[in-house]
């Protein structure tokens, strides 16, 4: 299966350089194969840190919160 350039990455959110940009497909796979989530699945603030683990995406999600120290 190829995996062409999709038109929709215009729409990336993704900062870092990558040769995977527009290419969702490959992306995808890149990420999934590594334990982690692409750029788009994350919003504009939680991409910028680069941690594409399921928890900080369930934390950008709201759906679990972070503990913090007192």
């Amino acid at each position: 299966m190829s995996c062409e350039v999709s038109k929709k990455h215009i729409k990336c959110n993704c900062t870092c350089p990558c040769p995977r940009r527009g290419r969702c497909c490959e992306c995808l796979a890149y990420h999934v194969g590594r334990g982690n989530f692409p750029a788009c699945f994350f919003s504009t603030e939680a991409e910028a840190k680069h941690n594409r683990s399921l928890e900080t995406l369930l934390q950008d999600r709201n759906i679990i919160t972070v503990k913090k120290d007192t």
